[in-house]
């Protein structure tokens, strides 16, 4: 019987894409998944003419898979993960490998690794992102666990990783969760950076009253310069589709109701518990969530009178602005990323690599952008720097840009229209750079009600004051 490099386990979409990219790069793959029916569809269409066994039971996929045994797992996260690692780990054997592929909590997979370290297995949580398309044709991928079962698979994320200016993007991210860590970051910059993007075209559309065609014309220009980027690029793409049935421009066809598959709200979550702010990405996803509230708007919309009054100024002036405001806006949005990743690293004792993470975000992922070789300078630059706003380009960039992005929020208010990322990204500049904030009335407060104490700017120590009574 042939023996296969690999095995996949779990054939939706991404297990599909990925097992053939990994046939496409010359490995030999075992392919299974729980339903036998899905398991011989798969090998009457997408695994023929591909090195892809299939397999039609746990001890057939086992009995494939040359030792030590690397099998990638492409299931549902969560439960299902569970239930397949226990479906699985009766027949393995000392040293083989699960890799993990799906969409995992970083904390389940910091629990994973420890049950299954100890059962003599080895354990590799593995963040990929690029969707169907990245794992046929190349995903950014972020593997973490032991340093000698990434070792083990290197040779084969190295390949069917996307490749930038000719390097691979893959890399050791660090021990148990850390290559799920990254991932759920990677999405919960990828929610502020499309939340900015949306943004920058509603004030075209509702502030200008820019047709789609003048929009997507904008947004080619854009992905020109400093903000080129996959985001950019497909969204330049979007406003130039025509729905076929209406003629009328097919993004104004879709209903303003944005899902969510949850990786945004574990990042916001995760800023929460790590004390980390990230503002930008949690105005983000909340901004999904309103969203989803159709009905409630549009009632609101009869009953609740606000603001609304027309752009008068130059139109082309108030485009550049939106430019300026887009950028310094998603500078803060990765500074919040990276800033949370940075905690992360000292809370869990991970030795992540900021620079190199940019560099595999540079290809296959969501986020791939320009823009990240300019992250990859600046933690050269300074390796222990602790935000992105305290590298010279950024600063320089973020207070270039200052005067416009200040017009573009004000002007937003005084018409009445929503930017919650833009306005949030301001905020967290304007607090991250003020050597005072008001905290300290908060703590007087705190002390009043709840003898919480306080420290004093003249003195060191710990200070309550006894309060007038109400």
């Amino acid at each position: 019987m042939s023996q296969a490099d690999i095995g996949v386990w779990g054939l939706g979409v991404m297990g599909r894409a990925l097992a053939r990219n990994i046939a496409n790069h010359g490995f030999t793959v075992a392919a299974a998944t729980r339903t036998t029916s899905v398991t011989e569809k798969y090998a009457q269409t997408d695994a023929r003419g591909c090195d892809i066994i299939p397999a039609y039971s746990v001890e057939e996929f086992i009995n494939l898979l040359a030792k030590p045994r690397r099998i990638i797992l492409m299931v549902k996260a969560g439960d299902a993960t569970d239930a397949t690692i226990e479906r699985l780990v009766p027949h393995l054997d000392k040293d083989d490998i699960l890799i993990d592929g799906g969409n995992a909590f970083y904390r389940d997979t910091i629990r994973r690794h420890k049950d299954l370290t100890e059962r003599g297995l080895r354990f590799i949580g593995t963040g990929i992102s690029g969707g169907e398309e990245g794992a046929l044709n190349g995903p950014s991928i972020m593997p973490g666990g032991s340093r000698d079962a990434y070792d083990a698979l290197e040779p084969v994320f190295t390949k069917i990783a996307a490749q930038a200016d000719g390097s691979s993007c893959c890399t050791y991210i660090g021990h148990d969760g850390a290559g799920h860590f990254v991932k759920m970051v990677h999405n919960g910059i990828e929610y502020g950076d499309m939340q900015l993007i949306c943004e920058a075209y509603y004030l075209m559309k509702h502030a200008l009253q820019m047709e789609a065609e003048q929009m997507q014309q904008v947004f080619a220009e854009w992905n020109r310069g400093e903000l080129n980027s996959y985001l950019i690029e497909i969204t330049a793409d979007i406003l130039s589709k025509t729905d076929p049935e209406t003629q009328q421009p097919l993004v104004e066809m879709i209903l303003d109701t944005a899902q969510q598959k949850g990786t945004g709200a574990w990042t916001s979550q995760t800023g929460l518990e790590l004390g980390v702010p990230i503002p930008t990405i949690a105005e983000a996803v909340f901004a999904r969530c309103i969203s989803a509230q159709k009905q409630e708007r549009l009632v609101a919309s009869g009953r609740i009178a606000g603001q609304t009054t027309s752009f008068t100024g130059d139109a082309a002036g108030f485009i550049a602005a939106i430019r300026d405001s887009l950028y310094a806006s998603k500078i803060c949005a990765y500074a919040q990323g990276f800033a949370l990743m940075t905690a992360a690293a000292h809370q869990y004792g991970w030795d992540l690599q900021l620079g190199d993470i940019a560099m595999i975000w540079r290809g296959g992922c969501i986020i791939r952008a320009k823009f990240l070789q300019r992250i990859k300078d600046a933690y050269e630059r300074d390796p222990a720097l602790p935000n992105l706003l305290l590298d010279p380009y950024f600063r320089d960039q973020v207070q270039a840009a200052q005067p416009n992005w200040r017009k573009v929020v004000a002007a937003s208010a005084q018409l009445g229209l929503p930017t919650p990322a833009f306005s949030s990204a301001l905020n967290y500049f304007d607090s991250y750079r003020a050597a005072q904030l008001s905290a300290n009335l908060i703590q007087a407060q705190r002390d009043y009600f709840g003898a919480h104490t306080y420290e004093r700017t003249d003195r060191d120590g710990t200070f309550h004051t006894d309060w007038p009574a109400l």
